[in-house]
């Protein structure tokens, strides 16, 4: 079963991307939109959700990619 979405949160001054679920990150970058990106591809690739955190940490976009045409 594919995960339920793909995380950008802060962290530490950095930027993670983690899967719903986990409290590891998967990776890690320097800035949001490194991270934002990379997310992005995972989340078209497992056709899941993206949500992007803001430096507070509450959800501040959410881009889904279910069903997304660009996949097939």
């Amino acid at each position: 079963m594919a995960a339920k979405g793909q995380h950008v949160v802060p962290s530490g001054g950095k930027w993670s991307i983690r899967e719903a679920g986990s409290s590891r990150a998967s990776r890690t970058f320097s800035t949001q939109d490194e991270a934002v990106e990379a997310a992005r591809k995972i989340a078209r690739n497992e056709g899941v959700a993206l949500y992007i955190h803001g430096t507070d940490g509450r959800i501040r976009d959410r881009r889904s990619y279910a069903n997304d045409p660009a996949k097939k």
